[in-house]
């Protein structure tokens, strides 16, 4: 162990010493009071070298362990449990894949990784205290850790999440976003609202930073372990990402025989290769574990069983530049040129929504979207019989052919995860216009409770919208409480009509304090929201924004209330239990009441939960981020980041936001050098030696 970690010293020592040798003393890092880098610099080297170091200062232990799962040799570093994860990484072919792109790259992406890498080994050599003992065989860190990092994430947890399986335990994995054009706006001035939904955990978790570079300012959060910002604002224009409905991975069944695989009648040889996993015993030995690999023209193959294999297949393998176009956003000025970063087309997922200083606000669906032989959607939003080489796709559409839309006259855009034709009310998108499998056609409770909000204000304040942005009032309540109280009238349920009385003096809110929320929380899990044979009026494209509406079966509506009502009394001895005494925050040691629930109930502010005990549950994920941006002749910015900004055992930051996400409040965005320097509580400046603490004296 003495000889590894000396060995991880001297190569920690020659990763950094080029750097510090060149270092710029314009270089510094101002620490606010909510742990949130400002950084400053001149050249692009330092800055990108001082977010490294800044995301190791407030992450060292989770980028280790990120880094080391990518890399796919978790089970190596920390044992069995890892192994099924190191499997599919393998599988997927992440490493030689990893060393494709690090050619491919363009010159700038290599400066911004090899930089920021620089960083964070530099300050893991400075603060040895800070990596735990388990952690340090992941040191040194690579340039290929980022890509191998970047592709875990994006491909396994994103475009091939639903595909693998390893996004079911989420119940509204997205996020919401708005833009107010100035014709709706009560200043005159665009807003844009940010907030991706993300699990509060490991890869999911938001860094957010303030980058001047040159005198540009550049605000806003990526996730822990990608340089730059991948969601965010600058002086001149903004936007943010929602998880759109694109379909661009296919899983496909393929019939095993004679050692390979049907394809169009014919028997063809899987390409099968042999790798070695080894796994760390609990006695610390490594045992080597040896897998096969097989191969289809498909893609990988990702499971087996009974003669039959699922090989997947995934857009995005090719462009090995997204991070360079997220720099290339937060870098424009203008909408001209944020769009030609877009027509770079690296970012194979996420829409993306926008707004700036000249009044423009603009939707796109952006991601790679594949060129398929079958027009309809259900044919690909399946597990597909792979005999037929026509449903190998090759192809995926250029910018010019994704939904988008700029300027509205309705004055707003919105989406909520829904697809492209929901973005305004009226539609302006038609679905006709567009190929079957672009896109599904729905409209759930939660972008239905987006689009009211906008259609029910003309003039809407910078206030009203950060109202908006934290609002808990239910859209399926107002939908169906009507008929509820009507089905419980006309019934002779006495029960059922103690409930109701709850019910009517209920707020329709998720907050803290609203009595009357787990009730009506106990019986829709029991109706099923989702469930389209529920309503005697399903939904309709015709009617997007008031359908589903009624019951198919007004007695077991009844009945379930009465169910609920009887577990309540049961379990809690009334009907009208706090929404916050049952529901809670419990993160890093708090204890806070929640506020919020899955949008499946047409909530806005998403808290979703993760875990339970016999009298509470608790959240588990949901508004991760937040921003709320009004771009007048100085940016206005409301944030939040949750569940704070580090995940260090000892940092104070560890969960700080926490008690503002309890209250339904964000925080100033300290975004000029005025604020900045009145909320600092440290600062660090670039030397030739690495960053030091500047004191009174400097």
């Amino acid at each position: 162990m003495k000889i590894r970690l000396l060995i991880t010293s001297l190569v920690l020592s020659f990763l950094t010493a080029s750097h510090a040798q060149t270092a710029h003393p314009e270089t510094e890092i101002a620490w606010d009071t909510w742990g949130v880098p400002h950084i400053t610099s001149d050249n692009i080297e330092d800055l990108f070298y001082a977010q490294g170091w800044a995301q190791m200062h407030n992450h060292a232990n989770l980028i280790l362990e990120l880094y080391g799962s990518s890399r796919g040799k978790g089970s190596e570093y920390w044992g069995n449990t890892k192994l099924k994860n190191d499997i599919l990484i393998h599988t997927l072919g992440f490493g030689d894949l990893a060393d494709q792109w690090e050619k491919e790259q363009d010159p700038e992406t290599k400066i911004i990784y090899k930089s920021f890498v620089a960083g964070l080994n530099a300050y893991a050599k400075a603060h040895p205290e800070a990596v735990d003992e388990k952690n340090k065989m992941v040191l040194p860190l690579t340039t290929k850790d980022i890509n191998m990092h970047l592709m875990y994430v994006v491909f396994t947890r994103f475009i091939g999440g639903d595909d693998l399986g390893r996004i079911q335990r989420w119940p509204d994995l997205g996020s919401n976003a708005y833009a107010v054009s100035p014709k709706r706006s009560a200043s005159g001035n665009a807003m844009l609202v940010q907030n991706p939904h993300l699990p509060w955990w490991r890869e999911f978790l938001f860094f957010e930073s303030h980058l001047t570079l040159e005198g540009k300012n550049m605000y806003g959060s990526t996730l822990v372990g990608f340089p730059g910002i991948v969601i965010g604002f600058n002086d001149h224009l903004g936007w943010s990402h929602t998880n759109n409905t694109i379909d661009n991975a296919d899983t496909y069944e393929l019939v095993v025989k004679d050692n390979g695989y049907v394809l169009d009648g014919e028997v063809k040889a899987f390409e099968s290769t042999k790798e070695s996993i080894k796994v760390k015993q609990e006695d610390g030995s490594l045992v080597e574990q040896e897998i096969k690999l097989l191969r289809t023209v498909h893609g990988p193959v990702v499971n087996q069983k009974e003669g039959k294999v699922l090989a997947l297949r995934m857009v995005g393998l090719d462009r090995p530049d997204m991070v360079l176009q997220w720099w290339k956003m937060i870098n424009s000025t203008s909408f001209e040129a944020f769009e030609s970063t877009l027509k770079m087309a690296q970012i194979p997922f996420w829409n993306v929504m926008y707004a700036d200083k000249a009044g423009s606000i603009f939707y796109l669906f952006n991601g790679l979207v594949p060129k398929r032989t079958e027009d309809a959607w259900k044919y690909w939003n399946r597990i597909i019989p792979g005999g037929k080489s026509a449903d190998i796709w090759t192809e995926v559409h250029d910018y010019a052919d994704l939904p988008k839309i700029k300027n509205p006259s309705v004055g707003w855009l919105q989406n909520a995860n829904d697809p492209p034709w929901t973005s305004t009310i009226p539609m302006t998108l038609d679905p006709n216009d567009f190929p079957g499998y672009m896109a599904p056609r729905s409209m759930a409770f939660r972008p239905q409770r987006a689009a009211r909000m906008m259609l029910e204000d003309e003039s809407i304040t910078f206030e009203e919208l950060v109202d908006y942005k934290l609002s808990t009032r239910l859209e399926f309540a107002d939908r169906i409480l009507d008929d509820l109280f009507a089905a419980v009238d006309a019934s002779d349920s006495e029960k059922a009509k103690a409930a109701k009385v709850v019910l009517e003096k209920w707020d329709r809110e998720a907050d803290a304090d609203s009595r009357g929320m787990l009730l009506f929380y106990n019986w829709a899990n029991k109706f099923n929201v989702r469930k389209k044979s529920n309503y005697a009026e399903p939904w309709s494209i015709d009617k997007p924004n008031t359908t589903p509406d009624g019951f198919a079966d007004q007695t077991t509506a009844v009945q379930l209330l009465e169910q609920a009502a009887q577990e309540m009394e049961t379990q809690f001895g009334g009907l009208d239990i706090p929404w916050g005494e049952y529901y809670r925050i419990r993160y890093n040691g708090k204890d806070l009441p929640a506020n919020g629930i899955d949008g499946s109930m047409g909530v806005f502010r998403v808290a979703w939960p993760g875990d339970k005990d016999e009298n509470h549950m608790f959240v588990g994920g949901g508004d991760s981020w937040v921003g709320v941006i009004e771009f007048g002749d100085e940016v206005k910015a409301k944030v939040l980041l949750s569940y704070g900004n580090a995940t260090q055992k000892d940092s104070p930051h560890n969960g700080d936001q926490l008690t503002l996400f309890s209250k339904k409040e964000l925080r100033d965005a300290w975004f000029t050098k005025e604020a900045i320097k009145a909320h600092t509580a440290k600062t660090e400046v670039l030397t030739a030696s690495g960053f030091v603490t500047k004191t009174n004296k400097d």
